[in-house]
């Protein structure tokens, strides 16, 4: 089984993008993005799980993330990247991570839409499904412009009729997952008012 921890940061209203990058600059969200998706115990290694918009809207000179295993997933099997793999086969393979070399630790899904909304929505019988979300929630401004949303994991539709509720953890559990200190309560920053917050079901 291939458990998924999805990390985003989303609006209010879930907006998560605008022409096809980040409506914000957040460096010290980015920090705890970095962080977090690289935490592993020594001789293992996280894996990041991407769409191609994604790893194309990552600037070339920080690709691929550095101490992660990184996937990009598509569709196209005519685009040419050497880490290019489907959803299907790249979670077969995680399911088996003490095959890989280093294993596999943890494997986070840090985007796009489309990836978040596959994802999210596969059932928690299945051998792989996501049962954590790492949520910076932007609190304000509302940043209405955003043109990209990912899905609202906390009304989705119950998959093949079975009902897993989400639940938001304590700062302490997040910190604990986590593995190091996490800034608790509504941060600011460039004018931006954010939470750290982990759901997990």
């Amino acid at each position: 089984m291939t458990r998924l921890t999805v990390v985003v940061a989303a609006t209010l209203n879930n907006g998560i993008g605008q022409n096809g990058r980040l409506p914000w600059r957040l460096s010290k969200e980015m920090q705890y993005f970095a962080r977090v998706t690289s935490n592993a115990p020594e001789g293992s290694v996280n894996a990041v799980l991407m769409g191609r918009n994604t790893w194309e809207s990552i600037p070339k000179k920080f690709r691929p993330l550095p101490r992660r295993l990184n996937v990009v997933i598509s569709s196209n099997r005519q685009y040419e990247l050497f880490l290019t793999l489907q959803l299907d086969s790249t979670l077969d393979r995680l399911s088996h991570s003490e095959r890989l070399e280093p294993p596999i630790h943890r494997a986070f899904v840090i985007g796009g839409a489309s990836l978040y909304r596959e994802t999210l929505s596969l059932s928690p019988s299945s051998g792989s499904y996501v049962d954590r979300v790492l949520l910076t929630r932007i609190l304000e401004p509302a940043f209405e412009q955003c043109d990209v949303h990912m899905p609202n994991f906390l009304d989705a539709e119950p998959q093949g009729g079975e009902h897993v509720a989400w639940r938001r953890t304590s700062h302490a559990e997040l910190q604990e997952w986590a593995g190091f200190a996490v800034p608790e309560g509504i941060q600011e920053e460039s004018g931006v008012k954010y939470e750290f917050q982990m759901w997990a079901r």
